[in-house]
């Protein structure tokens, strides 16, 4: 599944893409946009997927556009990390990349503002082609920055619940929990204890159960993360405090820090068989869609449901939306065959059929509003819950930063301070963090 190599490619480049692209100041005096796509060339195509059935599917991607484009030939070089695409970003040359895709959505703002990758706004506008109206909203935000449009998203990924139908059952629940009330109420309801410790935990609130980050628990209460003039709001955001609110009381009401902490501790790996949503040792679960192809695979001994995650009380109309991000593709300014690149980022990204068969390949979600509704897509009727989030102008995502991903890891680090007890009070802690978010935008400016 691509989920398995895009968080563990995530996880490994985060820290290391940092520093290069903080140091990146790649972009070019000359254009390298007066290539003429029409005549006989030759471009480098990077990419990070690595599993058999992606580079697979990437292959398959790549041959379909030099069927319609038979002049550009396209070199492809699979699972390059953000570190090996930053490093020949910077070097340029012959053999660097022409096209680049990453998964750390969270680079964007670097990626833009140290002008590693060109501003595609002049080559949609010269293709006629309006990213407003191409993309989800969650998808388009999260592809550029300051204004800088320097990538475009190439499929996607989306956050919904998973939950147990048979636990469902048993329990007398009759329908998935569509607010955060009733989340908390199933959540305790499922909860079984056996002794000190639990024969079914209703939901693994903790920060460190797999896929239950800050951002992503926030997705749902739309925060926003950044004022106009680019200070952080975390302290004076309510949507913020509200979301840290509602995981510490889960995180207390399901038997407090350190009981859950333990039982983690005995549960299966997040990317292996034994994830405990699959055996049933939690009867729901915070995922991305790839979750559901994995518990297939596994073949749980129960029924699978899919649902989007419950929403604020007082923002059920909004039920739903879910957190959004995914993979992006650009082109290196060092490039200078930036035409021909344009090419392959235009068919990969905004043609229809190309984006459906890509999905279809690798079971992520499509990134164009036209494949979401493609009639040649091909899923389990489950992973449409997925496609919805995705088209759902009200999905979120977290906004691009100069810095990339570092803010959401501070607050990230507060919210382990939090849940655990060693920090206790909320607003002082949030203050101390959107300080120092503003310290580290300030030193990277």
């Amino acid at each position: 599944m691509p989920g398995i190599s895009r968080k563990v490619a995530v996880a490994l480049a985060a820290s290391a893409s940092i520093a290069l692209l903080t140091s990146a100041c790649t972009g070019q005096t000359e254009s390298g946009a007066d290539d003429d796509a029409s005549k006989e060339t030759t471009i480098n195509f990077w990419h990070a997927w690595s599993a058999p059935g992606e580079v697979a599917a990437v292959k398959s991607l790549v041959a379909g556009f030099e069927k319609a484009h038979p002049n550009i030939h396209v070199k492809v070089v699979g699972n390059m990390t953000d570190d090996k695409i930053n490093q020949a970003l910077r070097a340029g040359g012959s053999k660097a990349p022409d096209v680049i895709s990453s998964f750390t959505t969270n680079n964007v703002g670097k990626f833009c503002s140290s002008g590693a990758l060109v501003d595609l706004n002049p080559l949609f506008e010269k293709s006629g082609i309006d990213p407003e109206t191409t993309f989800p909203a969650a998808m388009n935000e999260y592809t550029q920055f300051d204004g800088n449009r320097c990538s475009v998203p190439l499929l996607g990924d989306a956050y919904g619940l998973y939950y147990n139908k048979t636990a469902f059952e048993k329990a007398g629940i009759t329908s998935p929990p569509k607010t955060w009330s009733e989340f908390e109420a199933d959540a305790k309801k499922l909860t079984i204890a056996q002794g000190n410790t639990y024969k079914q935990l209703g939901f693994m609130p903790n920060y460190h159960g797999w896929e239950s980050t800050t951002e992503h628990y926030l997705g749902q209460f739309s925060p926003t993360y950044f004022d106009k003039d680019g200070k952080s709001t975390i302290a004076t955001d309510p949507a913020i405090t509200a979301g840290f609110t509602l995981q510490k009381k889960l995180v207390d009401e399901l038997g407090g820090y350190k009981k859950l902490e333990t039982f983690r501790a005995t549960l299966g790996d997040e990317w292996g068989p034994k994830h405990p949503f699959q055996t049933g040792q939690v009867a729901m679960q915070l995922d991305g869609e790839w979750r559901l192809g994995m518990a297939v695979d596994a073949k749980t001994d129960f029924e699978i449901g899919v649902a989007p995650l419950p929403v604020p009380d007082d923002q059920a109309d909004q039920y739903g939306k879910g957190y959004i991000t995914g993979t992006i593709a650009g082109i290196a300014a060092t490039s200078q065959k930036q035409n021909a690149a344009w090419e392959l980022v235009k068919y990969m990204t905004t043609d229809t059929d190309a984006v459906v068969g890509f999905s279809n390949a690798i079971h992520n979600v499509p990134s164009t509003l036209a494949a979401l509704k493609s009639p040649k897509l091909k899923y389990d009727p489950r992973f449409k819950t997925f496609l919805d989030i995705a088209a759902n102008p009200n999905s979120t995502t977290s906004p691009a930063s100069i810095n990339g991903g570092v803010y959401l890891a501070t607050l990230q680090n507060f919210g382990y301070e939090y849940e655990s007890g060693e920090a206790t009070d909320l607003q002082k802690g949030l203050e101390d963090t959107a300080k120092q978010i503003d310290t580290d935008i300030a030193q990277a400016k």
